[in-house]
């Protein structure tokens, strides 16, 4: 990271597979410079292909299916898309793994923010899925299943899960 003096909150999460033992693993990073965040992700275990990524609304992994995790991350209720401007803060678009397993992901977004304020993704959780996102089906992009997750924890040791409402 380079030192310009706006460096700002920064944030890492674990990801795990869900529901079996499929071996996916990997680390997502969010840090904060010049006003923007900068993600940085890298997943091992994967099929090969493209994954829909996404950060979803509540930082619960506990379901097999994901499921507790609730929808994507859109506190302004824009439409679903592509990352940037007029998407869901969630949308993180694809993760594309290689005949290998591995993929890796680099993207600038200016949606979001790195604390717990109304487009605060800490205590939040990130989520893997099986297909791609095709970046314009309504309103998660028919990614299908969620295969991986990992809660957005403050590289500052103060989070605290962001969980459903009790019903």
């Amino acid at each position: 990271m380079a030192c310009n003096g706006g460096a700002g909150p920064s944030a890492s999460v674990e990801l795990r597979a869900l529901g079996r033992e499929s071996g996916i693993r990997g680390t997502v990073s969010f840090t904060t410079q010049g006003g923007k965040v900068h993600v940085e992700a890298a997943v091992t275990g994967l099929p090969p292909g493209p994954h829909g990524f996404h950060i979803h609304a509540w930082g619960d992994c506990s379901a097999p299916d994901g499921t507790s995790a609730g929808d994507h991350f859109n506190p302004q209720g824009h439409e679903h898309g592509a990352p940037g401007p007029g998407a869901h803060p969630g949308d993180l678009g694809n993760l594309v793994a290689d005949s290998s397993g591995k993929a890796t992901l680099s993207l600038e977004l200016d949606s979001l923010t790195v604390d717990t304020g109304a487009l605060g993704i800490v205590g939040r959780a990130v989520i893997v899925h099986e297909k791609a996102d095709d970046l314009v089906s309504q309103p998660v992009g028919a990614a299908g299943a969620r295969i991986a997750c990992g809660v957005i924890m403050a590289d500052d040791g103060t989070t605290k899960p962001v969980l459903a409402p009790v019903q």
